[in-house]
């Protein structure tokens, strides 16, 4: 590859750019290697890769075409063709460079932790950048009430007047796709009161979008709506994890069963933070993979680092950057009191209220415009610089 961008750079003028849009492909369920590709061309011909809704490449003009072919499942002989006749070079060497570009990226999605820039040889992009065209995730705030036990005062109810129906979010999810947005995820309050839940994930799914849900996982106890859940096409699932609820503790065996990705949300607290070591030895012995860890007092940052390196010595993954569904357990409000605001909220990310409501992330009460009545370039022209 670094040989087709040598030529290109040195002896030859840039090729007529790629049509400028999002293009999406998913590997096949009995794929060896689990591949969804988001690939979203710019105007200038450079672009932006998204790798299973995680790893963000920033690629330029050949490697946009590399990626592009990849994603339209153009074969090895037919690329080395199309390259031959745009970049004036052998054929063999362009079919060896995408080869070599598919290799690579099979391996970066085997090898946890593995260094894109230096292992890909391409510039990554800088995630919260404000040059990007559109955020890489959209978290969808569907409702903000909660279930049985939760405090009505944990979830800011006061701050909508209605929720959006079905149709509604359906016409934001098809304006978000369109504006190149590949990842929505639906939270709350607690998503799994919206009746047409799983018509929204249908939907998502349907437009090639990256679909999560963050839950306290109450409904997921429930056998047939969990059957449903998972046929919906979800991609993963956060549980807002209570340990002194048993609900919390059969939803968690039950979808880590199941053939999906799920992660594990606790809220240190002063009174359970003595006991996560032993919660995460449980976690270590039923299949846990993935956790993210908060706190509901400044006091417990220290604790919530040294909780952080004892799950990596456990071999956990922590998530940092989703939102937690508002509950008793929600520590957001603590956090906009503090004046904190997370790196990539309003770049790398937005949350919309269940009116529609953009803000650059929970908690920043900052109200960027409404997704379903105002022009995305409108939205976008209001993110944070």
């Amino acid at each position: 590859m670094e040989r087709i961008q040598h030529l290109i750079q040195h002896f030859f003028p840039p090729a007529q750019q790629l049509p400028a849009g999002i293009y999406h492909y998913q590997a096949p369920a009995n794929a060896s290697v689990p591949l969804r590709l988001h690939l979203r061309i710019d105007p200038n011909g450079e672009g932006v890769l998204i790798v299973n809704a995680s790893t963000v490449l920033h690629l330029n003009q050949t490697a946009v075409e590399l990626a592009y072919y990849l994603v339209q499942q153009v074969g090895e002989v037919e690329v080395g063709q199309k390259m031959e006749l745009r970049y004036h070079i052998k054929s063999e060497i362009a079919t060896q460079d995408f080869r070599d570009f598919k290799q690579r990226l099979e391996t970066l999605i085997k090898t946890p932790n593995l260094d894109p820039v230096g292992f890909l040889g391409f510039e990554r992009s800088e995630m919260y950048s404000s040059a990007t065209t559109a955020p890489y995730r959209l978290d969808c705030a569907l409702t903000y009430r909660l279930s049985d036990g939760d405090e009505p005062t944990a979830a800011p109810l006061e701050r909508v007047k209605r929720e959006l129906n079905t149709q509604e979010w359906q016409t934001i999810l098809e304006k978000a796709w369109n504006a190149g947005i590949p990842h929505a995820v639906f939270t709350g309050g607690e998503p799994t009161l919206r009746p047409d839940l799983l018509d929204l994930i249908v939907y998502t799914e349907s437009l090639g979008m990256v679909s999560g849900l963050l839950t306290d996982g109450f409904r997921l106890a429930e056998p047939l709506y969990l059957k449903q859940l998972l046929l919906s096409g979800l991609d993963y699932v956060m549980l807002l994890f209570n340990p002194d609820e048993d609900r919390s503790w059969k939803a968690l065996r039950d979808i880590l069963a199941e053939d999906i990705s799920v992660s594990v949300h606790l809220t240190l607290t002063a009174q359970n933070s003595q006991t996560v070591p032993d919660l995460f030895n449980q976690f270590e012995r039923i299949g846990v993979k993935l956790i993210s860890l908060s706190v509901n007092d400044p006091d417990l940052k220290a604790t919530q680092t040294s909780l952080s390196h004892l799950a990596a010595e456990k071999g956990l993954s922590l998530i940092w950057d989703l939102p937690v569904p508002y509950s008793r357990f929600h520590p957001v409000a603590l956090e906009a009191a503090e004046g904190e605001q997370v790196q990539g909220a309003g770049k790398a990310w937005l949350y919309l209220e269940p009116d529609g409501d953009v803000l650059p992330a929970q908690g920043i009460n900052q109200v960027m415009g409404n997704f379903l009545k105002d022009d995305w370039e409108t939205i976008w022209a209001k993110r944070p610089r």
